[in-house]
């Protein structure tokens, strides 16, 4: 797979995810931490999306190994988060909500996938793309070995 194929897939990805969270919020903020300080699950969904969406925009336009981690990241979180509350009951930690959900239904599922595709291809990218070699004033590589013995640079 190309480079921009990849990307192209992995923005994809982010963006179904995004869209399906921001769509979710509103039926899931009455889901409400407990304490002073109470965050709704709604509100996280939105985060989510905000976070998928900056990153798929991150992956499209900034070709930098960073810009691939942080869409890397987001979706590997995003996977992780949607299995954890699926298969363990967590419960409410602090002012986070109790969010285990123990059903399928098609947006989350559908959610999951679009993150798992992107977890691949982001990863897939990671492995692709190399980290620039930063260059000294006199043009050599940082990364590059001393010039042989008895040689002389001219």
């Amino acid at each position: 797979m190309s480079g921009l194929l990849l990307r192209l897939v992995t923005a994809a990805g982010l963006a179904v995810d995004a869209v399906v969270h921001w769509n979710l919020a509103p039926q899931f903020d009455p889901v409400v931490g407990s304490g002073p300080a109470q965050v709704s699950q709604g509100q996280l969904f939105r985060l989510e999306a905000l976070l998928a969406l900056v990153a798929a925009v991150l992956v499209l336009l900034v070709r930098r190994r960073w810009a691939v981690l942080v869409a890397f990241v987001v979706a590997v979180a995003g996977v992780a988060a949607v299995l954890l509350y699926r298969y363990v009951d967590v419960g409410a930690v602090g002012p986070l909500p109790d969010m285990f959900d123990p059903t399928w239904y098609p947006q989350k599922t559908l959610s999951l996938v679009a993150e798992v595709i992107a977890s691949v291809t982001a990863g897939a990218l990671l492995l692709r793309v190399r980290p620039r070699r930063q260059t000294t004033p006199g043009g050599a590589s940082r990364t590059s070995a001393p010039p042989p013995r008895g040689r002389t640079r001219r």
